[in-house]
């Protein structure tokens, strides 16, 4: 990526998620796509979010890839990595060589490298003095991100903050937590409809989300609100993906 290619890039993602914040949007749709425009703005291989529910523990809600994701998972099971660090501190976590930091993260240093990440920085998610969650950004080699990068990274955050949580309820630690609790809570549905989808269609659940989302852009819905139609047999899985064979998402 040139330069100048990536300041094209780097407006445009702001600019689709100043959009999307005026329009009205699918919060994990919106993290979803936020996930995968961070990554690739950064050049690292994936990233993943986390946030925190009113218990004060964290919670996978949007990731680039599925091993992002089940890698996230496991920081999450094991309460283990550089992600967990990050938010318990409120600062950032910084490794660029993962095998480097076995001591300090077993479990987690011996999966990551078994799915092929190697190097790992995360970014506490705030708003105003209110920890939200952390940003992990995942490299499949060793090597630090620079100090544009962290900035870059720290900003793209920020207003991802703001998606979840309105500014001027940060103050209130009710409404941040109902707030925050939404976007968790329709995680979870997201994840049982791509479920239900890879069961119908023999698909992989990167798939089975393509085809979700595919069919909510193309009718103008949320998705969660589609997710939540096929988990309760509203709508068959079996019209979304031959939805998704029709344009092409999906052979």
């Amino acid at each position: 990526m040139t330069p100048d290619t990536r300041e094209h890039d780097i407006i445009h993602a702001f600019v689709e998620l100043s959009n999307e914040l005026v329009d009205g949007y699918d919060v994990v749709d919106l993290l979803s796509e936020w996930t995968v425009n961070c990554a690739r703005l950064l050049d690292v291989a994936a990233a993943g979010l986390l946030l925190v529910d009113g218990r004060g523990l964290l919670h996978l809600v949007a990731a680039s890839s599925e091993a992002t994701r089940h890698l996230d998972v496991f920081q999450l099971q094991r309460d283990q990595g550089p992600c967990l660090d990050c938010f318990h501190t409120g600062t950032a976590v910084s490794v660029p060589d993962l095998a480097a930091e076995s001591d300090r993260w077993p479990d987690f240093a011996r999966v990551a490298e078994s799915v092929g990440f190697a190097s790992l920085h995360a970014v506490p998610m705030r708003l105003r003095d209110t920890v939200l969650g952390t940003f992990g950004l995942f490299g499949t080699t060793p090597g630090a991100l620079n100090d544009d990068d962290l900035a870059l990274a720290q900003a793209l955050v920020h207003v991802a903050s703001v998606a979840l949580v309105n500014e001027r309820s940060a103050s209130d630690r009710h409404v941040v937590s109902t707030q925050l609790q939404h976007a968790l809570t329709s995680r979870v549905v997201l994840e049982q409809a791509k479920g239900v989808l890879a069961a119908v269609g023999d698909l992989e659940m990167e798939d089975a989300f393509a085809v979700l989302r595919r069919y909510a852009r193309d009718r103008g819905e949320k998705l969660t609100v589609v997710a939540a139609q096929v988990v309760n047999r509203e709508l068959a899985g079996q019209e979304l993906i031959d939805h998704a064979r029709s344009t092409s998402v999906l052979r």
